[in-house]
């Protein structure tokens, strides 16, 4: 999963704003749960991207640091690449530092650069296993993921099979830095080679989508020092680029580019299950995520979430699709004004878990997605729809129908996007924690961090109220209303249409004209110890 990383918006953004509004100040309920600093223990992978505070730049890390369960981190590594810098990735070295996690799972950790300066994160824990991060050190506006790391998985023979890779960011093909999508499949042999495989990318500085093209052999190696054995840190090419990334576990690498033609970020996943090889074999019904930007028209971030049912004979149904472009909303619903609703499981490419799906709604257009398979139920996704570069996630929809008490529990969320109310407009980046109850109103209750580095003088917000209401819709398979209403000093509601993958993963697309932001929630496992 992509977790929620818009990277392919961050940089269309010049500036922030802040959430206006007079309403009443929501106080953040006492923490309650079973973290605790001994939830952190061990060594976590991270991905995070946004841009810088400085410049605008965009901005991008993996890495790793080591939590000793105790409140200390004991050290830690990163390959970090700033535009504003002008500079080629480079690696920084964490020699310690220190965190904090609360009951809920909300915390801070601190991470200390061994050239000075170094990290400072919020956080929330979905497990003692995994969550997201928040920059809120003031130098950059970022959020991402991290995960617990298999340190016995540090190893190139550990990496075989074929893996499913989503990567975004920013294309330096031309003098202005442009949005890039890559997905596809790489075969690694155990042995440090890629075989071959298949991607797709959509580069704004070609224009289109370059369709299937055959993935070029390459190498990949832990590195000889001890960054290799001691962090997992490797690097890889295959088609002419170059990448750094770090194992979590024999499944999955979090990946950096790092080369002259770009900068993208993303993971790998290894394909597990019987993927697809023909129409009959998708089947069922799915929902997706993309976050990206129009290089066209209003030129502005775009993101869309969907879904739809596959028959198993290439025709898709029951369509229903939300989009925010440049905070323009969109509601896309199945009737009369659908036509040539379709999909193809990629034969030709058999294996690969390739396919492709397209529909045209008669107000909006034609809609058009590649996408890869990771298993039977998971994929990544890619919008090649004319003028749009985007990417995320798509998943078999189970555990419905949908209801209020199916889905009360302790959540949490990361949100990525740009504020669009102050011109030129910004990234804003959230990540919280909250309680959903099975009250008709007002069922959410917790708390939450962001940043939004233009705004003076606060530019972080850290431990705000956060209330708000889930509405499910019928069965809940379709679009649902997510209403977060944030705290402080006043209070800004905030709309998102929600679909559910299941009772515990949900996509978010804002609905409001004042924002473009997609998001995911995750159903929290408060894990003692």
């Amino acid at each position: 999963m992509k977790g929620l990383s818009c990277a392919a918006i961050a940089f269309l953004a010049m500036t922030l704003a802040a959430c206006g509004g007079g309403g009443p100040t929501i106080t953040p309920p006492p923490p309650t749960g079973n973290f605790s600093d001994a939830s952190l223990n061990g060594q976590y992978a991270f991905s995070m991207s946004g841009l810088d505070a400085q410049s605008g730049g965009y901005i991008a890390r993996v890495g790793t640091f080591t939590a000793d369960g105790a409140g200390n981190i004991k050290a830690g590594l990163e390959d970090v690449l700033s535009l504003s810098s002008g500079q080629p990735a480079g690696i920084v070295s964490f020699t310690g530092g220190s965190y904090q996690i609360l009951r809920n799972g909300h915390g801070l950790v601190v991470l200390n650069a061994a050239t000075g300066g170094g990290l400072r994160l919020n956080l929330v824990m979905q497990s003692n296993s995994s969550g997201f991060l928040l920059q809120t050190d003031l130098m950059a506006t970022s959020s991402g993921n991290f995960s617990l790391q298999t340190s016995a998985d540090f190893a190139a023979a550990k990496l075989v099979g074929p893996y499913v890779f989503d990567f975004s960011g920013v294309s330096f093909l031309e003098t202005n830095a442009a949005p890039t999508s890559m997905i596809g499949q790489i075969k690694a042999d155990g042995n440090g080679i890629i075989t071959g495989g298949v991607m797709d990318t959509h580069d704004g500085n070609v224009g289109t989508p370059s369709g299937v093209t055959a993935v070029t052999p390459g190498t990949y190696a832990l590195d000889s020092t001890g960054n290799g054995t001691n962090f997992g840190r490797g690097t890889m090419t295959f088609n002419g680029r170059s990448f750094a990334f770090y194992i979590v576990d024999s499944t999955r690498i979090k990946v950096l580019e790092e080369d002259t033609l770009g900068g993208a970020m993303g993971d790998a996943v290894q394909q597990a299950g019987a993927v697809p090889t023909q129409n009959p074999g998708f089947t069922g019904s799915f929902v997706y995520l993309v976050g990206g930007a129009s290089v066209t028209g209003t030129m502005g971030p775009i993101a869309r979430a969907a879904r739809f049912t596959a028959d198993g004979n290439g025709g898709l149904g029951t369509i229903s699709l939300d989009e925010n472009n440049d905070g323009s909303y969109t509601h896309v619903s199945q009737g009369s004004n659908i036509s040539a609703a379709s999909y193809a499981i990629d034969t030709a490419n058999g294996g690969s878990g390739r396919g492709t799906f397209t529909f045209t709604d008669s107000g909006t257009g034609t809609f058009t997605d590649v996408f890869y398979m990771i298993s039977p139920t998971q994929a990544v996704v890619q919008d090649t729809s004319a003028g749009i570069i985007g990417d995320g996630p798509l998943y078999a929809q189970t555990g419905g129908p949908f209801t209020l008490s199916g889905s009360a529990g302790n959540y949490v969320f990361n949100w990525s996007g740009v504020e669009l109310s102050s011109q030129p407009p910004f990234e804003e980046d959230f990540i919280g924690q909250y309680a959903l109850s099975t009250a008709a109103s007002s069922n959410i209750s917790g708390v939450t961090d962001y940043v939004q580095l233009g705004i003076s003088p606060q530019s972080a917000f850290t431990n705000v109220g956060l209330g708000g209401t889930l509405t499910i819709n019928s069965d809940g398979t379709a679009n649902n209303l997510y209403k977060f209403v944030l705290g402080g000093s006043g209070s800004t509601t905030v709309n998102f249409q929600a679909y559910f993958a299941n009772p515990g993963t949900v996509l978010l697309v804002c609905s409001d004209n004042s924002r473009t932001t997609a998001g995911i929630v995750l159903q929290q496992s408060q894990q003692v110890p």
